[in-house]
């Protein structure tokens, strides 16, 4: 049985908020627990895109460019696209000072659950095409 607190952790996560308990669950039954030493490398700009992870505890900074961007907490993710297109990442995930717990989920992995069970795709679709839209909408209003 998946973790109930990664269960309900990847329910916040928008991607996935559409998806009913049993799928979320069937999710986290896919992936792993991942302990990363402070300072480690999680993800480097530009390179390959393996997976979606989920901060369980600690932290981690995000950096573009070599300018640090955003701080990740308990609750946070990234990777969450890469799931789908496996494109290269577009930013460093460095683990903080304390380390960081995450979950993790290959893209290959996810892809299985999908190949499996392809009902879990409609609800995915909508949401990337609502964050599609989101995203042309804030294009519009800065022209």
């Amino acid at each position: 049985m998946a973790d109930k607190k990664v269960v309900e952790q990847l329910g916040q996560v928008p991607l996935l908020a559409d998806l009913s308990r049993w799928d979320l669950g069937r999710i986290a039954s896919q992936g792993r627990e991942v302990q990363h030493p402070p300072g480690h490398e999680v993800t480097e700009e530009g390179g390959r895109a393996v997976g979606f992870h989920l901060v369980l505890d600690g932290g981690a900074e995000v950096e573009i460019g070599g300018e640090s961007r955003a701080a990740l907490k308990a609750g946070d993710y990234f990777g969450e696209i890469s799931l789908i297109d496996g494109k290269p990442r577009t930013a460093t995930v460095r683990a903080g000072a304390d380390g960081m717990r995450t979950f993790a989920l290959q893209a290959g992995e996810f892809s299985a659950i999908l190949d499996k069970h392809p009902e879990l795709a409609r609800p995915l679709l909508l949401t990337l095409c609502g964050r599609l839209r989101e995203a042309e909408e804030r294009g519009r209003e800065r022209h």
